[in-house]
C-alpha cells in the first residue's frame, strides 16, 4: 500500500454552497479577456479577407450597371465564401480551444476533508489550495500549513532565487503564476482570475504578441508580393480598358477581374487550418501541442535529447538488490536487509511521488512489524543537490528521539561518510557490478547530529554509510524500434542523464542506441572549449550526471551547431533545458508542473513512441502545406493569363471570363487546397527522408519553377482550346464554354497529379482521400450544371458541349497536367541509379 497524504485535522475546506456561492461573489479562476465588439471585429475580418473586399466591390458595380443577375450571384459568392472561411475559421477554433482545455493545468484542493484534483478554471476564493515542488500556483492566497517551503516569484518579480515561506512568517502569502522550488503548502485562496496579482497585470499581457515563425513570415512575405503584382495588374488594366473606351465602371470591372484571379487568399487560410488541424490529430494520438507552432518545427529535428528514466525505460524502479556495508554482503529480492531499507525510506518524502522512493515506502511497509512512520514528522531537509546529487531528512517524535537519513549518487555518500580507503574499493567495486547489469544506484548513510543548529549544507553533517540499493527500470520493449525509425528519419539521439555512466550506458546498448560505448559526465562537458564541445556532442551520444546547467549548456551548443532540438524531460531541473529547446517534450504522467509549463509538447502517456507519430505529423503537414502552395500557385497563372492576354493581345473576344466565372474557380480552389490537401495521407518516404533544415525557405527556386511551369503549360492548353474555337468560327459563348470547361478539366487532373511531387498518380490513388474524391465529383457535377442546365448556362454567358468538344477538352487538359507523370518518372529513376 502506498504511503497517502496525510491532512492536518482542522484543514476541512469548503463545502458544495459555499463553492458556488464564492464563485457567484468573486467570479472563476480565468485570466482577463480582451474587450470584444462585436461591429469592429465584422468590419476587421472582412478588411483582413481581401477577396470579400474585391467582391463586394464587383457587387456594387453590377448593381450600379443595373446587371442584377449578376450582382445577386456575387452576393451569393460573398455568402459561399464567407462560408468557407467560417467553415475552416471554426474547425480551427475549435482545434485549438480543444487544446487549451488539455492544455489548462488540474490543481489539487481540499474540499469537505478530502484532497481532490480540478481544472484551475474551479478554483474559488476561500479553496485550500494544496501545492507541493515542481507545481505553480494558481491562485493568491495566504499559507495556512507547510513544510520545508520555498517559491520562485520571478514571473513577478524579477528575482531569479527561491524564497522561503512559512505559516508564521512576516511573508506567508503566495501568488499565482509563481513556482514551488520545494516542500509543500496548503494555502487558503483570497483571490482568482482578473483580481489576482498577476491578473492585474492582464492587459499588459494581453498586447503581447507571438513572433511569427520563418514559415509564417516566408508565406506572408510571398502574399504580399503577390497582392502587389495585383494591385499593379488591376492599375495597369483599369487604365488600359478606360483608355480604350472610356467607360469607367466597365474598366474597372475588368480590373477587378484580375484581380481576383491573382490575389493568392486561400494561403494564409490554408497555413491556419493545416496547423491547427494538426494539433488537434496530434492530440488524438495523445500528443499535447501547446503551441501550434511546434508544429511546424517538428518536421525538421535533427536531434532528440532524451532522458533515461521513464522515456526510454518502464519507470517502474523494482529494487532488484541491496548492498549492506554492515554485512559486506550482497541481497536480492527474497532477503532485502530491513536497516538498508528503512534508512533509505526516511530519506525519501514522507509523501513520494518519485517511483523508486514509493518502492522503498512500500517494501518499508512488507519488511517492519510497527510501522513507525506515524510517530515521527519531518523537522529539517535538504532538499536534492549537489553535483553529484543528494538530499537529506531529519525526522522527529514528540519525545525528541531523531532519524537522519541521507541517499543520492554514490559518489556523493561515499564523499560525506569517514570511509577507509579499502572500504570505499570494496563499495565502488559493488557499485561498479551493479551499474553494468543496469541498475540504478543510491548510497544511502545516516547521521547522529545533534542540536537544532544545523549546518547551511548536508554535506557537513557527520554521517556513517549503510549500504547500496539499486533499482532496475529495463528499456521499454519498443525501444528498439522507436530509436530505428528515428534513424531512418536522419535522427540524431542523444541520452541526456542524471544516472552514472555504467548504468546509463549498459541501458542504451539494451534500448538499441548507437555508439553507446562511449559517456561524458556533465561536469567535464561544461569546462570543455567550445570546439572541443561541439565536437564532443557530435561525436558522442551518452551523457551522464547532467545538472541543469549542463543539459542547458548542451541544448544551447546543439542549436548553435545548427540542430534542431528536441528535448525530453519531467523534472523541475529540466525546466530550463525544455525551455530552450526548439521543441521541448513533457511527459503527460511523471512530468512535472513546471516541465509541462516550458514545454512545447507533452506526451500524454509518457510513450516515446509517440514522437515518431509527432515527427511524421510535422513532415506531413508541411509537405501537404507545400504541395497545396504549389497547386494554388499552379491553377492561378492559367487563371491570370487567361482573363489578361486576349485583352492585351486584342483577340477577337477579350473578355473570355468575367468575375462570375473567375470567382467559380476560386470557390471550388478555396476547398482543394485548404480541406483537401490538408486530408492528403502521409506518403510512404516521408519518414525516409532527412530532416529539412528550418532555415530552408518555403519553395526553393527550383519547386517555384516546377509550379509556374506547371502553370504555364495549363495555360498553354487553356488558350489552345480559345484558339481551337476561334478557328473553327465557335462564338464568343462557345468558345468561352471551351475555354472555361478546359481549365475546370485541368483543375481536377492538377488536384490529382499534385498528390505527390515523386510518387506517380497511380501510387497516389492507393492513398485513400475521401475528401479529395468528394470535391473532385462536385466540381464535375457542378461543371455539368453550368453547361447542360439552360437558366444556369444562360447565366453564366455557356453553351453546352457535344461529346467531341468535351473530348477535346479533356483531351487539352490531360496533356496539358499529366506530362508532369513523366518529369516524375524521370525523377524516380535517376534516384533508383543513385541508391544503387
Amino acid at each position: 500500500m502506498a504511503a497517502k497524504i496525510n491532512l492536518p485535522e482542522q484543514i476541512k475546506g469548503l463545502d458544495k454552497s459555499e463553492v458556488v456561492a464564492s464563485r457567484e461573489k468573486y467570479g472563476a479562476n480565468t485570466p482577463p479577456q480582451p474587450p470584444k465588439n462585436p461591429f469592429l471585429n465584422l468590419v476587421k475580418e472582412i478588411l483582413g479577407e481581401p477577396m470579400l473586399v474585391l467582391l463586394i466591390a464587383v457587387t456594387i458595380i453590377y448593381f450600379i450597371t443595373g446587371e442584377y443577375g449578376e450582382a445577386y450571384f456575387m452576393l451569393l459568392a460573398i455568402g459561399i465564401v464567407s462560408g468557407i472561411s467560417f467553415y475552416q475559421d471554426n474547425r480551427s477554433r475549435k482545434a485549438l480551444q480543444a487544446l487549451e482545455k488539455l492544455n489548462e493545468p488540474l490543481s489539487k484542493v481540499v474540499r469537505e476533508g478530502k484532497l481532490i484534483s480540478l481544472p484551475t478554471s474551479e478554483i474559488v476564493c476561500g479553496d485550500m489550495l494544496l501545492v507541493s515542488e515542481g507545481n505553480t500556483i494558481n491562485a493568491d492566497g495566504r499559507i495556512v500549513y507547510s513544510n520545508d517551503f520555498t517559491v520562485n516569484e520571478s514571473a513577478l518579480t524579477g528575482e531569479a532565487y527561491a524564497v522561503s515561506k512559512q505559516t508564521d512568517s512576516e511573508d506567508n502569502k503566495v501568488f499565482s503564476g509563481t513556482l514551488v522550488v520545494s516542500g509543500m503548502a496548503i494555502c487558503e485562496v483570497s483571490k482568482v482570475g482578473a483580481n489576482t496579482k498577476i491578473g492585474e497585470l492582464g492587459q499588459a499581457v494581453l498586447t503581447i504578441k507571438e513572433e511569427p515563425t520563418l514559415l509564417q513570415q516566408q508565406i506572408t512575405q510571398f502574399v504580399k508580393w503577390m497582392a502587389v503584382a495585383g494591385v499593379i495588374v488591376f492599375l495597369a488594366v483599369w487604365f488600359y480598358n478606360y483608355f480604350l473606351s472610356k467607360n469607367l465602371t466597365d474598366s474597372l470591372l475588368k480590373g477587378l477581374t484580375l484581380a481576383m484571379s491573382i490575389l493568392p487568399e486561400e494561403i494564409p487560410v490554408a497555413f491556419t487550418t493545416f496547423m491547427a488541424l494538426g494539433s488537434r490529430r496530434l492530440m488524438q494520438m495523445g500528443i499535447i501541442v501547446k503551441k501550434i507552432k511546434t508544429v511546424e518545427a517538428l518536421g525538421s529535428a535533427t536531434v532528440i535529447c532524451t532522458d533515461k528514466t521513464g522515456t526510454i525505460t518502464e519507470n517502474k524502479m523494482q529494487l532488484q538488490e541491496v548492498y549492506s556495508f554492515a554485512t559486506h554482503h550482497t541481497y536480492d529480492a527474497e532477503h532485502f536487509p530491513a536497516d538498508v531499507v528503512t534508512m533509505a525510506m526516511w530519506a525519501s518524502e514522507p509523501v513520494p511521488f518519485d517511483p523508486m522512493e514509493k518502492t522503498l515506502h512500500d517494501i518499508y511497509e512488507y519488511l517492519t512489524k510497527k510501522d513507525l512512520r506515524p510517530n515521527y514528522h519531518m523537522v529539517h531537509e535538504y532538499p536534492l543537490e549537489g553535483k553529484p546529487p543528494m538530499m537529506t531528512h531529519v525526522h522527529e517524535t514528540v519525545s525528541g528521539e531523531r532519524i537522519i537519513a541521507t541517499k543520492g549518487a554514490p559518489e556523493a555518500i561515499l564523499q560525506i561518510c569517514n570511509l577507509s580507503e579499502k572500504d570505499k574499493q570494496e563499495i565502488q567495486s559493488q557499485v561498479n557490478q551493479m551499474a553494468e547489469k543496469g541498475f540504478r544506484i543510491l548510497g544511502v548513510a545516516s547521521s547522529d547530529f545533534k542540536g537544532n543548529d544545523y549546518p547551511e549544507k548536508q554535506q557537513d553533517l557527520p554521517f556513517t554509510f549503510i549500504g547500496l540499493v539499486a533499482f532496475y527500470d529495463p528499456p521499454k520493449t519498443n525501444i528498439k524500434s522507436v530509436f530505428d525509425q528515428f534513424y531512418k528519419a536522419g535522427i540524431k539521439i542523444k541520452i541526456i542523464t542524471g544516472d552514472n555512466s555504467i548504468t546509463t550506458r549498459a541501458i542504451a546498448r539494451q534500448a538499441g542506441l548507437r555508439n553507446a560505448d562511449k559517456a561524458v559526465d556533465g561536469g567535464v562537458l561544461v569546462k570543455m572549449s567550445e570546439e572541443d564541445m561541439n565536437r564532443t556532442l557530435e561525436e558522442v551520444n551518452v551523457f551522464t550526471r547532467m545538472f541543469p546547467e549542463a543539459k542547458l549548456t548542451a541544448v544551447n551548443a546543439l542549436k548553435a551547431d545548427n540542430e534542431i532540438v528536441a528535448m525530453t524531460g519531467d523534472g523541475v531541473n529540466d525546466a530550463p533545458a525544455l525551455k530552450a529547446a526548439h521543441i521541448g517534450i513533457a511527459m503527460g504522467k511523471k512530468g512535472t508542473e513546471i516541465a509541462k509549463q516550458a514545454a512545447s509538447l507533452i506526451l500524454v502517456n509518457d510513450d516515446f513512441a509517440g514522437m515518431v507519430d509527432a515527427v511524421a505529423m510535422g513532415r506531413r503537414i508541411y509537405t501537404n502545406i507545400k504541395k497545396a502552395v504549389q497547386y494554388i500557385i499552379s491553377i492561378h497563372i492559367p487563371i491570370i493569363l487567361t482573363v489578361s492576354l486576349p485583352l492585351f493581345l486584342g483577340w477577337i473576344y477579350p473578355n473570355i471570363f468575367t468575375p462570375v466565372h473567375v470567382i467559380f474557380l476560386e470557390v471550388i480552389m478555396g476547398p482543394t487546397c485548404s480541406i483537401v490537401y490538408e486530408n492528403e495521407p502521409m506518403e510512404s518516404n516521408a519518414m525516409l527522408q532527412p530532416p529539412r533544415p528550418i532555415t530552408q525557405t518555403f519553395l526553393s527556386l527550383k519547386e517555384m519553377n516546377i509550379s509556374i511551369i506547371q502553370g504555364l503549360i495549363i495555360a498553354a492548353g487553356v488558350l489552345f482550346s480559345y484558339q481551337w474555337s476561334v478557328h473553327r468560327g465557335y462564338s464568343e459563348v462557345d468558345t468561352r464554354s471551351m475555354t472555361f470547361s478546359t481549365l475546370v478539366l485541368a483543375n481536377v487532373f492538377l488536384t490529382l497529379v499534385n498528390r505527390s511531387f515523386y510518387y506517380s498518380l497511380i501510387h497516389s490513388m492507393r492513398n485513400h482521400n475521401k475528401l479529395m474524391v468528394a470535391v473532385i465529383l462536385i466540381t464535375l457535377l457542378l461543371l455539368a450544371i453550368m453547361l447542360y442546365f439552360p437558366p444556369v448556362t444562360k447565366f453564366f454567358s455557356l453553351a453546352p458541349l457535344d461529346h467531341i468538344e468535351l473530348i477535346v477538352c479533356g483531351t487539352v487538359a490531360a496533356v496539358s497536367v499529366l506530362w508532369f507523370e513523366v518529369f516524375k518518372a524521370i525523377r524516380r529513376n535517376r534516384n533508383k541509379v543513385k541508391t544503387n
